[in-house]
């Protein structure tokens, strides 16, 4: 009977991921956290090419909005 309550009192629940939030922000193994740039996906042809090299790469994500990110993705 000890042992029951014992269980119980101890099966805390798991802290899941935001689904959303997984599929739009990538955390490297530093723990720097990276999101695609906006404004990609159509219209792309009468954007210049300089324009276009520039939003190909990842943009690093700093400070308190980080800290907000990696709390949605469960990464301490």
């Amino acid at each position: 009977m000890l042992e029951r309550l014992y269980q119980e009192k101890n099966n805390m629940g798991k802290q899941k991921t935001h689904q959303s939030a997984a599929k739009r922000f990538k955390v490297t193994k530093t723990g720097k956290v990276l999101v695609r740039q906006q404004g990609f996906r159509h219209l792309l042809s009468k954007k210049s090419k300089k324009w276009l090299r520039r939003k190909k790469k990842f943009k690093l994500i700093t400070g308190t909005f980080a800290k907000k990110i990696k709390r949605l993705l469960a990464i301490k």
